[in-house]
């Protein structure tokens, strides 16, 4: 079996953390593995499998040099921008975890579960996308149920936590904590949210557009399209919470004809990476504290609306480092080499 160089740029930052110790537990034909970063942080180690990465710099060469076959790019949408398009011309798949590429329409967006067939396009440009933490897990609940119900339209609401601006705004929560704690939170000034993030919720992520949305919910929306291959109706509200990891939503769901809650509740628990937790007479349902390392997504509260028959209602909660980002770009990877296989 062919074994593989793969390259993580963003190594240090909290996604190439979490590739890295999804690397150390699976089963990949991995032959080298290169740790890149700015030159700030260039020189400085990463742990990998009990050894220390030096943490190479990213540059227009590094990818020729190094040999890389698959990049792993999630150091933000202008280095993506940048450097993308070098690690494809060396010959590399690259696959983006930043929103830069998204909608592309000559990129493929992909998550595994629901649309793998598109990685074949990775030959256009050289680039697979990987989408929005919300929509992954979102879709990933939802291809069953369209398959089954034929979905119409989509209303979610979402609960995410800190990690998804970044390991600085986890670092702001845990600060405003102590300073709660300290009584001192009301000299706080909030950096990365446009408001206290601690004992708050923040109906906002991203900046607005016109249309009364944020670019945040925008995404949901275009993005789920594109990987559903199916122009549906999806209007989002995307809430950030006070918690560290692990994104929740709601999800209102309308499809052409009657559903079954029974029926959908094991139509999930077939899909695959879902794990279906449903009781809620006994205060079983997920939540974000239970998905944490986790590589499934959660999926409960399932039941059909009161008044229309056709309408079904679910909770989604999934760990948004590693099935939001990390374990769904290595998930990627993992099948564009079986493809290769082929």
């Amino acid at each position: 079996m062919k074994r593989y160089n793969v390259a993580i740029v963003g190594a240090s930052g909290a996604v190439g953390e979490e590739i890295l110790r999804i690397f150390e537990e699976i089963d990949f034909p991995l032959n080298k593995l290169v740790p890149l970063a700015s030159a700030r942080s260039a020189g400085t180690t990463v742990t990998f499998n009990d050894s220390d990465l030096v943490i190479k710099e990213l540059t227009p060469t590094v990818f020729d040099e190094e040999e890389i076959d698959i990049a792993l790019f999630s150091a933000g949408g202008s280095v993506s921008a940048e450097f993308a398009p070098y690690a494809a011309k060396a010959g590399a798949v690259v696959i983006d975890n930043t929103s830069h590429f998204r909608m592309f329409p000559d990129v493929p967006l992909v998550v595994p579960e629901v649309n793998p067939e598109d990685i074949a396009q990775w030959k256009n440009t050289g680039i697979i996308a990987n989408p929005n933490c919300s929509t992954i897990q979102m879709v990933q609940a939802l291809k069953p149920l369209d398959e089954a119900y034929d979905l119409q339209r989509i209303d979610v609401s979402t609960y995410q936590a800190t990690s998804g601006a970044g390991k600085s705004a986890m670092e702001e929560l845990v600060e405003q904590m102590q300073a709660f704690f300290a009584f001192t939170l009301d000299d706080v000034e909030p950096k990365k949210f446009p408001h206290r993030i601690a004992l708050n919720a923040i109906p906002q992520i991203d900046s607005f557009t016109d249309s009364g949305y944020t670019k945040e919910e925008l995404k949901m929306v275009n993005e789920t399209k594109k990987i559903m291959h199916k122009d549906i109706e999806v209007s989002a509200t995307c809430v950030r919470i006070p918690t560290l990891r692990g994104h929740a939503e709601t999800l209102t769901l309308t499809f052409d004809g009657a559903v079954d809650a029974d029926e959908a509740r094991e139509l999930l628990r077939k899909a695959p990476n879902i794990i279906v937790l449903d009781e809620p007479r006994e205060s079983i349902y997920p939540m974000p504290s239970l998905c944490v390392d986790q590589n499934e997504t959660f999926v409960g509260r399932i039941r059909r609306d009161l008044y229309r028959e056709n309408v079904l209602h679910l909770w989604v909660v999934a760990d948004n480092l590693r099935v939001g980002a990390a374990t769904n770009a290595v998930r990627i990877a993992q099948k564009w080499v079986e493809m290769q296989g082929k």
